[in-house]
This record gives structure tokens, sequence and C-alpha cells, in this order.
């Protein structure tokens, strides 16, 4: 072979690439040239669904085509979560998911059908946000101390709520029976809008739910809120003191929701939705209505909610393993 032919073949092998660079960069400099999918793995209603719809409605204004939110539940978030993971990694198909489904889901399930952490690329954080333990005003409990002593004094008679097995929500209320040394029965169901819904019944007693879709119902007076899973009291009810300071010294539990891509969406497609988000959380009326929520704005670039969602994952494979928490 001689070094004129490699010479030319190797001149051509980078025009290709040169080629193929530029109609990437066209490809991501056209994106969205349709509206955009966004599954949300969660029931309407719940803090996911919530501030995934105010996310897509500031995307759909900045990038000039509608993205809509679909939500595809069950699983314990895993169907929904997995429909992305196989779609075509063009960015066209988003998950909007939270550290339950994401990062805790990996040691929960058995039968895992993704790896979040290989399947999806992680675009953007929104928010994060502590979630709160309420519970059913005709409760005889007026703090976390109470609740305490009333499931020490009737084991495995109190029942509280979750979204499903093994989300925050969840797994808060594993945390509060390891650490306080008690027997609460867990109800699960499919999603936090729903578990709500029994608990302003009173057909459940308390819920860790998360304060984002918890807040209007303490506020309304329908449910009492006796302590936030934070290190830190909530802006949002400032006069609830944390779990740990009301009686339980060392309790935090707090969870973040973001934007996923299919992994091998170019990172052009990434990098542009990354900045529209970040773009989109530095407008006050969105700061505002995240905080008036219960939730935080959150930003950090790809690599950063990558490490972040490694590094969850790890935590709460500890709290999974040491509650003995697993899902078929």
């Amino acid at each position: 072979m001689s070094i004129a032919f490699l010479r030319k073949a190797l001149a051509g092998g980078a025009l290709g690439l040169a080629a193929l660079a530029l109609s990437m960069h066209a490809s991501a400099q056209a994106y969205p040239a349709k509206p955009v999918k966004m599954v949300v793995a969660f029931e309407p209603g719940g803090a996911t669904d919530i501030l995934a719809r105010l996310i897509a409605a500031e995307l759909s204004t900045s990038l000039g085509q509608q993205f809509v939110v679909e939500n595809r539940s069950g699983g314990g978030g895993n169907i929904g979560a997995n429909l992305v993971a196989r779609a075509e990694p063009d960015g066209y198909t988003l998950h909007f998911g939270a550290a339950g489904n994401i990062a805790i889901n990996p040691s929960l399930f058995k039968n895992m059908p993704l790896d979040p952490a290989v399947d999806f690329v992680a675009v953007a954080p929104m928010a994060s946000a502590m979630n709160v333990m309420v519970v059913h005003p005709s409760l005889a409990a007026k703090s976390v101390k109470d609740v305490i002593a009333l499931a020490k004094a009737q084991p495995g008679k109190l029942t509280f709520a979750s979204s499903g097995n093994g989300g925050t929500i969840h797994l808060s209320g594993e945390m509060f029976k390891m650490m306080a040394g008690v027997d609460i029965v867990h109800v699960p169901y499919r999603g936090s809008a729903p578990a709500m819904v029994d608990l302003v019944a009173g057909r459940t007693d308390m819920m860790f739910d998360n304060l984002p879709s918890a807040l209007p119902r303490v506020q309304q007076g329908s449910l009492r809120a006796l302590g936030v899973t934070a290190a830190t009291r909530s802006k949002a009810l400032p006069d609830v003191p944390t779990i740990a300071e009301a009686g339980l010294p060392g309790y935090e539990a707090t969870t973040w929701f973001g934007v996923f891509a299919p992994a091998k969406t170019p990172p052009a497609i990434v990098d542009k939705l990354n900045k529209a988000i970040a773009e989109a959380l530095r407008k006050p009326a969105v700061v505002d209505k995240i905080q008036t929520m219960g939730a935080e704005p959150m930003f950090m670039t790809p690599e950063e909610f990558h490490k972040l969602v490694l590094s969850d994952t790890e935590k709460w494979r500890k709290v999974v393993k040491g509650a003995n928490v697993q899902v078929e």
C-alpha cells in the first residue's frame, strides 16, 4: 500500500468526520423541529408531574416547539423510564424523573429493566425537595414524638401511605421506622396523588410525601404537618420542625427531580436542553413557583448531574439494604 494512497484515505476520512460533525451541529441547531414528548413515570398530580409540567411549559416557549408531558405510570417508575431509555436518541423523547426511580430503583428491583446511570444521559436537574411527615387530623398525635409513642404502644396498627414501593416517599417512612424502632404498616399506591386521596379521606394515618404535593393540603388544614425530612426547616413551612429536631436526631431524607434523555443522544442537543433549563431557572416567576410548591431550584451541568445520580444511587442502596426492602 503506497504512502500516497494512505494519505488520500486519511484525508477522505477526515473530511467524512468533518462532514458528520457539521451535520450533527446543524441537527442540534435545528432542534427541536417537531413536538417533544416528556414522559413522567408516575400518575398526574404528584410532585414529579407538577414540576415536569412547569418546565415543559417553559421549554415550549423558549425552544419554539411543544414539550408534551405524557404520564406512563407503573412498576415504581420503571415502565415510563424504560420506555424512554429504549426510544430513539434524537432528543424527541425525554424523561422527567426523580431520585426515586433513577437512583433508588436499581437497588430495589430484582429484575430491573434498565440501568439509569448507563441507559440515560443526565440532562439537568430542575429542583430539589424535602419530604414532609403529614398525618390525618383525626390521628391522636400532635408531634413526631407522639407518633413514635403511639406506634410503640400499638405495634402494627398505624399505617403510612406511599407513592409505591421503593421511592423516597416509601424509604423516608422505612428510615423513620428503623431509626425510631417502631412497627408502622406500609400501604403502597400507584403514585402520590391516589395515596394522598386516601390519606385525606382518613383511610391511612400518615405519609412522608414530597413537600410540593403535600403543601396545599397542609395549608388547607386537611392534613397536619409534624416534621420535614431535611436537615433544615422549609421556607414554605417555617413553623414545622425537622424530624431530627422534633424527636429523631440524625434523620434526613431529600429528593431531586430532573430531565434525562436516552443514552447516545447527541451532546449538542443535551447541552441545548441544559442551557434552556438553566435559562428557565433564572426567571423569578419560575423560581417563585418552585419555592411556592415547597421545593428549591437546582441547576447542574450534565456532568455534575451524572455524578449526583451515581452518588445518590450508592446512598440509597445502603438504605434499601438496611431496611431489607425489595420488589420483584
